[in-house]
């Protein structure tokens, strides 16, 4: 981890150290006060601190949007808004403070930095922590926060350098928390980031007992010319489809939603397969990193989107220049066995799903058809990818 962490100190200060003036790239870019920086505390000294600088904030505000968490629609099946999440009112917030900030809508956001950007991006695990309380499950969830960030950063080609994490609780349970930070430190291992420093909440009587809450925040650089931003997307391009290990951490409040309603615990066994719902449910968030940095480094590769909350339907449009949109085919992948169940449990109607699951598609990049052909040769023994649609002319997302 020192090794780590210096590499990632020694890669900052040089970019810090060739930035010598403002930079204006595009005209999103507003001039805002001097960026103070806070008094930063340490979870128990376990991370060396990082000091950083800046004098002016000239920002490329972008942020992506992920909609968190009544009971049936009007064919009698669940829906993710009858659980307690509306999409809608999600993208009207981003609708609305990108009036206030300019730039929002990406899944990460770009800071100038001399040759460089700072791609920076922030998640929790939303209620999937509802299930680690219930099953006990607290090693993995850690994992899950790494995922939601660095899969967000590495869609822009971004490598990502450092991570810090929140944890918040009423009572610390120090055996617990433990269990939950190496999980943290598991994830920024398979990220091949550092795990830079963390803030650990005590609130007495704000959660209840043997609960607690996450965030975390991932940062990394990628070089101006390689910014991955799909702005040379063509209809004809290639979708590929990187497998999921199951519901990632999102759509859990209709999962629950879902449970509650078929008779089940999380202790039965999944139907089809050879796991029970909790072990299944519980599954760590696949970090892709390595590998779609490995993908980015061949060529060919014109847009990425992590398919989180709005599934298919909502997140693979935001990589698209206008006019643009995507063909699905619906049978080129495996749907994990946990999703069929979902379905047919809560009587989800397929749109549904596919705006709120990634249905066993945890990441997609569009690329060259060229690249398309290298990508999927190589996948063979090495990984699993699929090609599952392609890009069309006209907007929204089909599915055939």
């Amino acid at each position: 981890m020192t090794n780590t962490v210096a590499a990632a100190n020694a890669e900052i200060s040089r970019y810090v150290a060739a930035s010598s003036r403002p930079i204006f790239d595009k005209p999103t870019i507003a001039t805002q006060p001097p960026l103070v920086i806070r008094p930063y505390r340490l979870f128990s000294q376990r991370f060396p601190l990082l000091s950083l600088s800046l004098l002016e904030r000239n920002s490329i505000s972008s942020s992506r949007l992920r909609s968190l968490p009544n009971d049936s629609d009007a064919s009698g099946g669940l829906t993710y808004k009858d659980a307690g999440v509306d999409i809608d009112a999600g993208s009207e917030l981003v609708r609305r403070i990108a009036k206030m900030a300019p730039g929002i809508g990406g899944f990460g956001g770009l800071y100038p930095l001399g040759d460089s950007f700072l791609v920076a991006g922030t998640d929790g695990v939303g209620t999937k922590l509802k299930l680690a309380f219930e099953t006990g499950i607290h090693e993995t969830i850690g994992i899950d926060l790494v995922a939601m960030s660095v899969n967000d950063i590495v869609t822009s080609g971004a490598k990502p350098l450092f991570f810090l994490d929140y944890f918040a609780t009423s009572h610390l349970d120090v055996d617990l928390a433990e269990k939950v930070i190496k999980g943290i430190v598991d994830g920024c291992q398979q990220s091949d980031c550092a795990l830079l420093g963390g803030e650990t909440a005590e609130m007495p009587d704000f959660y209840a007992k043997g609960e607690y809450d996450l965030s975390g925040f991932a940062v990394g650089i990628v070089k101006k010319d390689s910014v991955i931003d799909g702005k040379n997307i063509v209809a004809g391009d290639v979708l590929i489809g990187l497998p999921s290990s199951g519901v990632h951490s999102n759509g859990f409040s209709l999962v629950r939603r879902v449970l509650a309603h078929s008779g089940l615990s999380l202790k039965d066994q999944l139907p089809g397969a050879a796991v029970t719902l909790g072990e299944a449910l519980m599954a760590p968030t696949v970090i892709y990193v390595k590998q779609v940095l490995d993908m980015i480094g061949k060529g060919g590769v014109k847009g990425i989107a992590h398919i989180t909350g709005g599934g298919f339907t909502d997140n693979i449009p935001r990589v698209f220049p206008e006019g643009l949109g995507a063909v699905i085919y619906k049978d080129s992948w495996n749907v994990p066995a946990v999703f069929k169940w979902i379905q047919q449990a809560g009587k989800i109607e397929d749109a549904e799903m596919s705006r709120t699951f990634n249905m066993g598609i945890g990441m997609v990049l569009v690329v060259s058809k060229e690249a398309s052909q290298r990508i999927l040769e190589d996948a063979n023994g090495a990984y699993t990818a699929y090609r599952i649609g392609e890009v069309v002319n006209g907007e929204g997302v089909s599915y055939h």
